[in-house]
């Protein structure tokens, strides 16, 4: 198979409060819009899609009309930091978990978006203890200048 393209699409009952979330704080340009469906795209060096529908339209099977639940969307960013400052300190936006760094390999935090996606924001950082040995060694070098040990 061959993908043309992969993006997710969010179930919600909160379609404008999201667009408004995610164009304000994440930089994402609207490409289609109707009041049960809005396109997102992110321009950059990679470009990157992300849809909001509402979950009680005629195209969602009958059996599946249900808000988004149970979603973690990984934002990784050069700086973890900065964003931290940017979306909780000023932007004002509730940590669901305080920024941290990880043994496996992560220094992030959390917050939500209007329609209650988790959005991880992380930096990867080099992993510690055990952790070390999880990464493949192709991976390790990539991202850590190193091997996992193995």
């Amino acid at each position: 198979m061959k993908l043309s393209g992969f993006y997710p699409v969010i179930g919600t009952p909160e379609i404008a409060a999201a667009r408004d979330f995610y164009t304000q704080w994440f930089g994402f340009e609207i490409t289609f819009e109707a009041d049960w469906y809005i396109s997102l795209r992110r321009k950059g060096d990679v470009t990157y899609e992300l849809a909001l529908l509402d979950y009680t339209h005629p195209t969602v099977p009958e059996a599946y009309r249900k808000p988004v639940q149970g979603l973690l969307l990984n934002f990784e960013v050069d700086d973890v930091d900065a964003e931290w400052k940017r979306l909780v300190v000023q932007g004002g936006h509730k940590a669901e978990l305080e920024i941290r760094s990880e043994e496996f390999g992560q220094r992030h935090f959390i917050i939500a978006d209007p329609s209650g996606v988790l959005i991880d924001v992380i930096t990867e950082i080099p992993p510690a203890g055990a952790y070390v040995e999880q990464f493949s060694d192709e991976y390790a070098a990539e991202k850590f200048g190193g091997t996992s040990g193995e």
